[in-house]
This record gives structure tokens, sequence and C-alpha cells, in this order.
């Protein structure tokens, strides 16, 4: 269990989960109205800490420079908004439902021996609670501004944490406001794939084929070729064969590569509008003036309103 010693230590400095992962840094702690000790304390998370989750420090401990606390990261960091700044406590619905988020029994929270053991002596509930709230109002480490100093009211309750300060105490506000950060992620939108498939096509081609023909070739007896005509009897039969030839067209197909197909991809930018919502607090200084002045001031120019 975290002390009240120990709550200067642990401000501003990382916070853990226990597989050893940073959630944050511890920003503020809340006490226990009635015993005092730190009950909750609050954890920066998000990208340039622009939220802030509470945790319990009942199973918390710390180790070195930095807390340690028994809840995964997201666990943290989807835990139940509540209003930092109202008033410095925690209302006994809202601890309620932080309780309930963590798995912890509100009942246990109720009736934990540790509210009685750090009273008056008394041996009572509220008794113990009430001087225990003084103790702490006293030792000036409790509240924002109207947070503990209201604790005896609330003692049966057992239910108001009012937030741990350390040093002199500021009566300063704190104007926060929220900024969009927008990033990119990348998603799949579809895919494209290479088919190869066979057609058949009537293709048409012209090739010249020859051919043999027979022609009769008749020339006259001559001095120079009758030694020719004259061999041979006189009068015969005789047959004389020629062969003919023609040329006819041969169809056989080969495969030849003709050509790579491949797919590649090209990224394009283009600019993208992103419209959010953010939220922005205003300070406003209100003056009320008693009757005889008989006015009253509201924004005063350079001193009021952000």
């Amino acid at each position: 269990m975290i002390t009240r010693d120990e709550i200067s230590i642990l401000l501003d400095h990382p916070v853990y989960d226990g597989d050893g992962n940073k959630i944050g840094d511890a920003k503020h702690v809340f006490l226990d109205d009635a015993s005092g000790r730190p009950e909750w304390v609050t954890v920066k998370t998000g990208m340039f800490g622009s939220s802030e989750s509470f945790v319990p420090m009942r199973d918390a401990a710390l180790v070195k420079d930095h807390l340690e606390v028994p809840y995964r990261k997201d666990k943290v960091k989807g835990a139940p908004n509540v209003d930092i700044d109202a008033g410095g406590h925690l209302s006994v619905d809202e601890e309620q439902r932080l309780y309930e988020y963590y798995g912890i029994n509100w009942d246990s929270v109720l009736t934990d021996p540790g509210e009685h053991d750090r009273g008056t002596g008394t041996g009572t509930a509220d008794t113990g609670t009430a001087g225990a709230a003084g103790a702490a109002g006293a030792a000036g480490a409790a509240a924002r501004p109207g947070g503990a100093a209201g604790t005896p009211g609330a003692a049966g309750s057992a239910g108001h944490r009012a937030e741990a300060r350390t040093g002199p105490r500021d009566d300063a506000m704190t104007r926060s406001e929220e900024r969009m950060h927008v990033g990119v992620e990348r998603r799949e939108t579809g895919r494209a794939r290479l088919r190869k498939y066979v057609v058949t096509e009537e293709v048409q081609q012209t090739v010249p084929v020859r051919h043999e023909e027979v022609r009769v070739e008749r020339e006259p007896i001559t001095e120079a070729n009758r030694g020719e005509a004259m061999e041979g009897p006189e009068i015969s039969e005789a047959e004389h064969e020629v062969t003919l030839h023609e040329e006819r067209p041969v169809v056989t197909t080969e495969t030849v590569p003709v050509e790579r197909v491949r797919m590649t991809t090209e990224e394009k930018s283009e600019d993208t509008t992103v419209r959010g919502s953010v939220r922005k607090e205003r300070i406003e200084a209100e003056t009320e003036m008693d009757e005889e002045s008989g006015r009253r001031g509201r924004d005063v120019p350079g001193k009021g309103r952000e």
C-alpha cells in the first residue's frame, strides 16, 4: 500500500502495468476523506498525454522511481471518464463505477478494515472516519479548493476521495483543451490477379504452290535430228511415260514466347480533409459585490476570460 509520504515521489513519474509496459505518468493522487490514505491515482495516457484515467492504488507498489499497478495498459485507458476538476472529489457513484470497472467488490471497499484502523481508536466507523478526516485536513495534504474540508458529512459513505497535493496551495485554475491528432492506417481495398487461359483462333495465310502439267512438243525432222528419228523399226507401237508432280501446303505449329506480363502496384497521393470535434475549457471571472455597492462584476476585460 502506498503511503502519504510517498505521494511526492510518484507524482509525475512513470506508471507501469504488471507486464512492464509503461501506461503513462502519474499526475494526481486522491486520498480517502476518512482514512487519509491514497486511494486513486490518475495517469496521463494517450498521445501527448491527451487523456487521464483513474487507477486504484490498493494493490499498487512503488518500485524505485516508478509505480506498478496490476492492470494492463488497455484496461487503464478504457476506464470510465471522470471529471477530475469537479471540486477535487470523487462522488460515491463515480467511485463505485470505477471499482466495478476494475473488478473490485464495492462491499469490500465499504467494509475494508483499513478504514477503521486509521481512525482515532474509538472502534466505530463514523468516529474513526471523522477523526481521520480532521487529521488529513490539519496536515494540509488533501484537496483542491472545497475538497477535504467537508469530510465529516461523508464519513458514513466512505466514498469521497480528495485529491492529494504536495507543496503550497495553488489558487489558479488550469484550462485544458483537446487537440486532434490525425494518423493514417493501411487497409486492404481489393485484390488483382493475372490469369492465363487458351483460346483458338482461325488464321489464314497464302503460300505459292507448284504443279507439273503435260505439254506435247512437236518438231520437224531436220538434218540435226534425222539420226535419232531413224533409229528403231520403221513401223511399230510404243509408249513413253512421264511422272507428274505438284506441291501441297503442309501446316505445323510451334510454340514461341512473345511477351512477359507482370503486375506491379503504384502508390498515388491525394489530400483528404478530416473533420472532428474537440472540446475546450473556458474560464470566466465572476465578482459578487455587497448590497451597499450595488454592483456585480463578470468577465472583467483582460482578467476574467481566456
